[in-house]
């Protein structure tokens, strides 16, 4: 379980598509081996971890890159990093699973003042479970939605959130992993089977 308060920027050394290193300095000061980790928003399994070279690595399997944007990793890419939670730590963020429920793709990026309003676009299965001051993780930083319409949401950065993650490296078209708060998920579920009988 995690907070959605990103720890510190990883740096992806290698990827070959299954083992992925990352380097990274704050996050390895307790970091050991089987324990879990979320970077950009998913959930993994640490393998191995190296103090002289200041990585660690984990594994993905195909139901990970399927959901995530993970195939577009390259060696340099930033990730954002955050261990799990500990149990009487301050959550910072809301309850976060590190389990990805699909890609948005970044439709617009507008200066407000001293912030940020970004528009991501997303498919029906996840737009859905998303409301108007709701929680959303957006490459697995904890946020509020600003507003939602019937394919977009839009999320205001603050500028500590902007120099804190990567989210100040987005773009348009940029592709970034969601997971939708899990409350809102299991309503949406458990009202599935009556949606037809709700006006839209």
């Amino acid at each position: 379980m995690f907070s959605g308060i990103i720890e510190e920027i990883g740096t992806v050394k290698s990827y070959d598509g299954e083992t992925l290193t990352v380097r990274a300095n704050r996050v390895l000061q307790d970091l050991e081996i089987s324990q879990s980790i979320m970077i950009a928003g998913a959930c993994l399994t640490v393998v191995a971890i190296s103090k002289s070279s200041y990585t660690f690595t984990v594994e993905t399997i195909p139901e990970t890159r399927a959901r995530t944007n993970f195939k577009e990793l390259i060696p340099g890419n930033n990730v954002n990093l955050e261990r799990a939670l500990r149990y009487g730590d301050r959550v910072g963020g809301h309850m976060v699973q590190g389990h990805v429920d699909g890609i948005g793709t970044v439709q617009s990026i507008v200066e407000d003042t001293n912030s940020k309003l970004i528009v991501i676009e997303v498919d029906q299965n996840i737009i859905v479970s998303i409301v108007e001051k709701g929680f959303i993780t957006v490459d697995g930083t904890s946020l509020t939605v600003v507003s939602r319409n019937d394919d977009t949401f839009s999320i205001a950065i603050i500028p500590h959130t902007l120099t804190h993650t990567t989210l100040n490296q987005l773009s348009k078209g940029s592709k970034v992993n969601l997971e939708v708060d899990m409350t809102a998920k299991y309503i949406t579920k458990l009202l599935e089977p009556y949606r037809n009988h709700f006006p839209n």
